[in-house]
């Protein structure tokens, strides 16, 4: 709970705060890397380089300031849930939030001057701590639940299996290098994988875990991320695709992602969009073995069906379920792989108990979600994963 002192500061310094917050962020990303280069490790240096992980902090943390002063807005509750599981994924501590608050703070003061008086310092200071100790408390029991050290979480995985499934889009089947357990999940997470790239870079991604659990290996699915139009390829992806073959040994994080699929019984609306396909075959995978006779739709949009990753493996999973509609999208007269291709919302079977679950671009799924709520469905029952910055959106 924020102070009443406090409170009345934020709530009238809110507005310049909010205006500024991009130029807050970029400046206090600056500076904790010149402090802290060893930081650069944690984070997708893509999304710094084109503004979008500024965004992104600065939208989660107006957001958190909107929800203490009782400002209209999206709950923020889900925003740190899957912050919480970011964190956990990467291994961040609670010794770094400090490092944090320090640089987020004085980039504040660095922007906005002689406005921040020690009252708005002192006000900001209440509402970042508030937010590092509602996550550090939240990350601590998830290291706890998984037996986790944050401090040791890398584990060494070793390619099983490689396997082209589509154009730009290839798997990693892997298995413990030391022979240990292969760790529970659920259907619809991810973990993180740590990449040594060639100029010496360290760098992670999240990658969703594309079949179900039980199968002895995690698998994921990596689509080629091509330079397009001034916007750089993929560094990470492109390495994975060009120089990662079997018995290599890749770094991976636990699995994490609160994006899950229910334990009920009613109808499953599998919606998905380009390398999105990716937690809804594994979904799929776990219906199969667990509830083949449960309602599903499986609707994917994609460039074209040589671009469709798990094509062949869907539809065959699909043939031993009791009730399942499949429905496919294509649309081939582009070459940007965030389009994948235009779905009909209106086309998608739906009963009043569905539970959808949408992955893909997040323009596709801002507008499935959309069309799904005008078409009656309970906002609480259309769930999304969003990588990347765009998973700091609040609605």
């Amino acid at each position: 709970m924020l102070s009443p002192a406090s409170a009345a500061v934020v709530r009238a310094t809110l507005p310049v705060v909010r205006a500024h917050a991009v130029e807050i962020t970029g400046e206090f990303y600056s500076s904790m890397f010149s402090a802290h280069p060893e930081l650069l490790d944690l984070f997708n240096q893509g999304n710094q380089a084109d503004g979008r992980q500024q965004l992104a902090l600065a939208s989660a943390v107006v957001g958190f300031a909107e929800c203490l002063i009782g400002d209209e807005g999206a709950p923020f509750e889900r925003v740190a849930e899957r912050i919480v599981h970011k964190h956990v994924s990467l291994g961040i501590r609670a010794e770094q939030y400090p490092i944090v608050g320090h640089h987020l703070l004085t980039a504040v003061g660095t922007v906005l001057g002689a406005a921040v008086t020690p009252d708005v310092f002192a006000a900001w200071h209440e509402v970042y701590w508030l937010l590092a100790c509602r996550l550090i408390a939240a990350e601590a029991r998830l290291y706890q639940r998984g037996d986790l050290d944050p401090a040791d979480l890398w584990r060494r995985w070793r390619v099983a299996k490689r396997l082209d499934e589509a154009v730009d889009a290839v798997s990693f089947t892997l298995v413990p290098d030391d022979g240990a357990a292969v760790p529970h999940f659920l259907p619809g997470q991810y973990v993180s994988v740590m990449v040594e790239l060639p100029d010496g870079r360290r760098q992670p991604r999240q990658y969703s875990l594309s079949h179900g659990p039980g199968r002895g290996s995690l698998r994921i699915t990596v689509r080629r991320v091509r330079g397009h139009e001034g916007s750089p390829a993929g560094a990470v992806s492109n390495h994975l695709h060009d120089h990662v073959t079997e018995d290599d040994v890749l770094l991976l994080g636990p699995p994490a992602g609160e994006t899950t699929l229910d334990t009920g019984d009613g109808p499953v609306l599998l919606v998905s969009a380009g390398i999105g396909i990716t937690p809804m075959a594994a979904m799929l995978d776990h219906l199969a073995r667990t509830q083949p006779t449960r309602r599903i739709v499986l609707a994917h949009a994609d460039r074209s069906p040589a671009h469709h990753a798990f094509r062949r493996e869907c539809a065959q999973t699909a043939t031993g379920l009791g009730e399942v509609d499949e429905l496919y999208w294509y649309e081939s007269d582009h070459d940007d792989d965030s389009r994948p291709g235009r779905m009909d919302v209106d086309a998608l079977p739906l009963q009043p108990d569905s539970i959808a679950y949408l992955c893909g671009p997040l323009p596709f799924m801002q507008g499935i979600r959309a069309g799904l709520i005008r078409r009656g469905l309970p906002a609480d029952r259309v769930r999304y994963e969003v990588f990347g910055p765009g998973m700091l959106d609040r609605d």
